[in-house]
């Protein structure tokens, strides 16, 4: 099922995405090499629980945490663990929260350290793919015109796209309809409607498209053991320029401050 949400739906929604901006923000502060992921995770939970709202993926589904943190070539919903951030790694951090019923939900990729200039490349083009794919979230367009967008602006880096995880609509619940993929035609899919609330999330390897789903059954690792990036928006449609209802700009800050 598709909701069209309210004015004051979108609104509590946007409250949601502030806070999973400002909890990225806050793991930012920390990531640096001699980190674990656990750690990171801990700090989430807190941030979330302090502002007076839920960890939206701990017991979600099973899965046991606040954070999913995939670093180097895990693509997503790596488990926080004891392992140790090293300087050149990559970490994607997908956060979920619930706040006055509604769900928020944002990804971004962060380096440890220096990375190389290739693995930025990587996090570049990828964060431009959602870029691209969030300038098309007006009403008259369709699904379709986001994944195209998407799909175009990675390749045109040479980058490949995963297939089998997608983007989704986002509200009271934490996986509506529709689907969001991040490769497709324009013109196909569901026509979008004002209101609509969705999350665009392309996950971006720099090799093979493949994927494969580790023993622990949640983490998802390229095929090829290359690296993979990750960032997400949660944005409401609307008639001529998409409602961003996450923002990176508190992540910036301190990524700045670090420097």
């Amino acid at each position: 099922m598709i909701y069209l949400k309210t004015d004051a739906e979108v609104e509590l929604l946007r409250e949601s995405n502030l806070l999973v901006s400002k909890t990225l923000a806050e793991v930012a502060s920390h990531i640096r090499p001699g980190v674990t992921t656990l750690m990171l995770d801990e700090v989430a939970e807190t941030f979330i629980r302090d502002n007076g709202a839920m960890p939206g993926f701990k017991g979600y589904a099973g899965f046991p945490n606040t954070l999913c943190t995939s670093v180097n070539d895990e693509v997503v919903h790596g488990i926080p663990s004891g392992y140790t951030l090293k300087e050149g790694d990559i970490i994607s951090v997908d956060c979920g929260v619930i706040l006055n019923g509604f769900y928020g939900d944002s990804a971004f990729t962060f380096a440890v350290g220096e990375i190389k200039p290739e693995i930025q490349r990587l996090l570049d083009f990828t964060r431009a793919s959602l870029e691209a794919g969030a300038r098309e979230a007006v009403t008259g367009n369709r699904i379709g015109d986001i994944s195209w967008a998407v799909q175009s602006t990675a390749e045109s880096g040479g980058y490949s796209v995963v297939r089998t995880l997608v983007g989704h609509g986002i509200g009271k619940h934490l996986h509506e309809g529709p689907e969001v993929p991040n490769f497709g035609k324009r013109g196909s899919g569901p026509r979008l409607q004002r209101n609509m609330v969705i999350c665009i999330e392309p996950m971006i390897n720099v090799g093979t498209k493949n994927t494969r789903t580790l023993n622990d059954g949640w983490t998802v690792r390229t095929g090829d053991g290359q690296p993979s990036a990750h960032f997400e928006y949660a944005v409401a449609v609307r008639e001529d320029k998409a409602f961003l209802l996450t923002t990176f700009e508190f992540i910036e800050e301190v990524l700045k401050r670090g420097k």
